[in-house]
């Protein structure tokens, strides 16, 4: 069993920051890729940032620049730095993971979602 949980949510004004967390836990073997999604109201999920094991990253383009994923294997967690949030960035966001798991068994994982919300 493995589980996502993620932390750092919350209201913030435009121009500010947030930094958001995710941390696997359960019987992991090893973790491949992790990201970052998320759902805005009546829209649906879409990619934000992604990280390898190895540390290469990709962006949305609407968050390149602004946005910055980081990973810390030691710690089998995710984090994404947001910086100059705009109102559009509001939505929940969902961490995602591929894990190998005991067993040998290689599955993708999503936390329970966290909200941003970009408002004055």
């Amino acid at each position: 069993q493995v589980q996502l949980v993620e932390s750092g949510g919350g209201l913030v004004q435009p121009g500010g920051s947030l930094r958001l967390s995710c941390a696997a836990s359960g019987s992991i073997i090893s973790i491949n890729v992790m990201g970052w999604y998320r759902q805005a109201p009546g829209k649906q999920r879409e990619l934000v940032a992604v990280i390898t094991s190895r540390g290469s990253t990709n962006y949305a383009d609407s968050v390149k620049g602004r946005f910055t994923i980081s990973r810390d294997n030691t710690k089998n967690t995710v984090y994404l730095q947001m910086n100059s949030l705009k109102p559009e960035d509001t939505a929940v966001y969902y961490c995602n993971a591929g894990v190998l798991a005991s067993g040998s068994y290689y599955g993708t994982y999503w936390g329970q979602g966290t909200q941003v919300t970009v408002s004055s």
